[in-house]
């Protein structure tokens, strides 16, 4: 899964910039700043990290179900997960072997 954090504990500011960044077409390490907040790419992610930080009570798990990604909110980022390619492949795998 690709990562895209965005550095607030503000959820007000990241709504107001979610779809902008969902929309930008950041590479791996990129780093901007977008109406006063710094956004970066930061790179692939394990499958197993979702699961490993939904369990931890400081962070709070959401869902865009129009989008299909994953936002995890702890401390002051939050952290846009994207399913990427090999994504959507290993879950159909799983899915076939099962």
């Amino acid at each position: 899964m690709k990562c895209i954090s965005v550095y607030t504990d503000n959820f007000e500011q990241f709504s107001d910039v979610f779809e902008q960044v969902m929309e930008m077409n950041l590479q791996e390490n990129d780093e901007l700043e977008l109406e006063g907040l710094t956004v970066s790419d930061s790179g692939e992610v394990p499958a197993h990290y979702l699961e490993r930080m939904a369990v931890k009570p400081e962070v709070v798990v959401m869902k865009d179900r129009h989008k299909g990604v994953m936002i995890l909110q702890h401390g002051k980022v939050f952290e846009i997960l994207i399913p990427t390619e090999t994504d959507t492949l290993e879950t159909s795998t799983e899915s076939a072997a099962l």
